[in-house]
C-alpha cells in the first residue's frame, strides 16, 4: 500500500487555500450594485473594445501609470466621462475595481498603453493594481 506524505498533501492544501483567497480578494469589496460604464483597452499597435459602444470616444481625463502608482489617485469626473489609464512603468499593471459598483473596472494586465472606462452613473469607484495592491486610486463620478 503506497503512502501518501503528509507534507505533499499539506502542500496541495495550501496551494489550494492561497488560490482560493486570491479569487476572494479580487471579486470581493462592499458598494452599490449595477452595471456603472463601459470600458476599452487601446495598447499598441490596436485598439480593442470590451463593450461596444459605437465611435472611440477621447478621454476627458488621464490617469498616468508610472513609479508604481496612480497619478492622480483621487479624481473627480462628471457622469458621461471617459477616464483614460496610460501605462508606461516598468512593471505591467491592472486596473481593478473594489466593490459591487466598481465591477466593471476590469483592465488586462498591460505593460505599455492604455485602457479606457466611460463612466455612466454618478458614485465613487475605487480600485487597485491586482499586480500590486498596494496601488490605489478612486473616481468620483458627480
Amino acid at each position: 500500500m503506497p503512502m501518501v506524505k503528509p507534507r505533499a498533501r499539506s502542500t496541495q492544501v495550501v496551494t489550494g487555500f492561497a488560490v482560493v483567497a486570491a479569487l476572494l480578494v479580487a471579486g470581493c469589496g462592499g458598494g452599490d450594485s449595477g452595471a456603472a460604464a463601459t470600458s476599452t483597452r487601446r495598447a499598441h499597435p490596436t485598439t480593442t473594445t470590451a463593450q461596444p459602444t459605437g465611435d472611440a470616444k477621447p478621454a476627458d481625463a488621464t490617469v498616468e501609470v508610472s513609479n508604481m502608482k496612480f497619478a492622480p489617485a483621487e479624481l473627480t469626473v462628471k457622469v458621461g466621462d471617459t477616464v483614460t489609464w496610460h501605462f508606461k512603468d516598468k512593471a505591467p499593471h491592472t486596473v481593478q475595481g473594489i466593490g459591487d459598483k466598481a465591477m466593471g473596472l476590469n483592465s488586462p494586465i498591460i505593460d505599455k498603453g492604455d485602457w479606457s472606462y466611460t463612466f455612466t452613473v454618478p458614485g465613487t469607484f475605487r480600485y487597485l493594481c491586482s499586480l500590486h495592491p498596494e496601488m490605489r486610486g478612486t473616481i468620483t463620478v458627480q
